[in-house]
């Protein structure tokens, strides 16, 4: 007799990423995705309702966030299995949610590679941790998260000590909304380091992002009077290093050379320097996917001639249709250390 399929409710309130994790669970006969939610509350309801065997669950939701989704369920259902997909990556956070009694836990840019492994760990009975926690058992959990909402304007302040993860890295947004809030994360994690933060973006973005600094509690008039948060126009930059369509090596290098060798001038500081930047998703935007991923290629060359920090945003609602799978990936590698792997994260 055929054995059942698992049965898998699916806690998500981004659409792109809902798809993703659907067509990834898809491939495989044995798992059978029974419920699809998009807030908290909803993921409690239904966990008491379908009893699935793994709730594979996100943090930041509306109404109820992810961790404390996770401790009514562990109430609810002693049997189901939690494995938690997150873009948290804060060690905090997760050892808080792995405190609920979670069995796994998976960095969503990291999920390409290893959510069929997690699950698997997680249905078989074992905990799961993504390789960017390798040597960090996360023995015990802290409460210094308990009942607080890490969805939205006010996350900064749940996460102050907020570390910017890698050299080149990538973010895959579902609406301005999302962006500002985690684009606000890595400046203000970035300022409250002392280190300088250039912002090159569209003058919406940067706007909203200097609104929720200043509400944040950061002193930014300060700190651009210092000449450690400086702002420019993500078309404009980009107007400086295109030749025929395509982004130039030598006038990029001058470019941002240039603006280095300044901010460190008058920092008078060899602190490293943490960069926000659209210019990339302006090129697929325009679709111009060649540029945007020769860009990024750039960018790892910027990251290891200078001693910068670069976060390449992309605001995946403001393109009808969303992102080819294959854009995804070829953009995802140019952002990953050896070690890991960024996979497509999108429809």
């Amino acid at each position: 007799m055929e054995a059942l399929p698992n049965r898998i409710l699916v806690v998500e309130d981004s659409e792109h990423f809902l798809k993703f994790i659907r067509s990834m669970l898809g491939k495989r006969s044995d798992l059978q995705i029974v419920g699809e939610v998009t807030d908290g509350l909803g993921a409690v309801q239904k966990t008491e309702e379908l009893q699935p065997d793994l709730v594979v669950l996100d943090i930041g939701l509306p109404s109820l966030n992810g961790i404390e989704v996770a401790r009514r369920i562990r109430k609810l259902s002693q049997g189901c299995k939690i494995l938690f997909v997150s873009q948290e990556f804060s060690e905090d956070i997760v050892r808080e949610a792995l405190g609920t009694g979670a069995h796994g836990y998976i960095v969503k840019t990291d999920a390409g590679s290893e959510l069929l492994e997690g699950v698997d760990a997680v249905l078989g009975g074992r905990r799961f941790l993504g390789k960017r926690f390798a040597g960090n058992d996360f023995v015990g959990a802290s409460n210094v998260l308990s009942g607080q909402d890490l969805h939205g304007r006010s996350r900064r302040q749940h996460r102050p000590n907020m570390e910017i993860a890698s050299l080149h890295s990538v973010g895959f947004y579902s609406d301005d909304a999302n962006l500002v809030d985690e684009v606000t994360d890595f400046i203000g994690a970035a300022l409250d380091a002392g280190r300088t933060t250039i912002v090159v973006a569209t003058e919406s973005h940067r706007t909203s992002l200097l609104m929720r600094l200043v509400a944040s509690g950061l002193d930014i008039g300060a700190a651009i009077e210092q000449r450690r948060y400086i702002l420019l126009d993500a078309q404009e930059a980009l107007s400086k290093f295109m030749l025929n369509g395509m982004p130039d090596t030598d006038l990029f290098l001058k470019l941002w050379g240039d603006l280095i060798a300044t901010v460190t001038a008058a920092t008078n500081e060899q602190a490293r320097i943490a960069i926000y930047g659209e210019c990339v998703h302006l090129l697929w935007e325009q679709g111009n996917q060649e540029a945007a991923i020769q860009l990024e290629k750039l960018g790892n060359a910027l990251a290891k001639k200078y001693d910068v920090e670069i976060l390449c945003g992309y605001c995946l609602g403001s393109v009808e249709g969303g992102m080819e799978s294959h854009l995804f990936r070829a953009i995802c590698a140019e952002h990953a250390p050896r070690s890991l792997h960024f996979p497509f994260i999108g429809p």
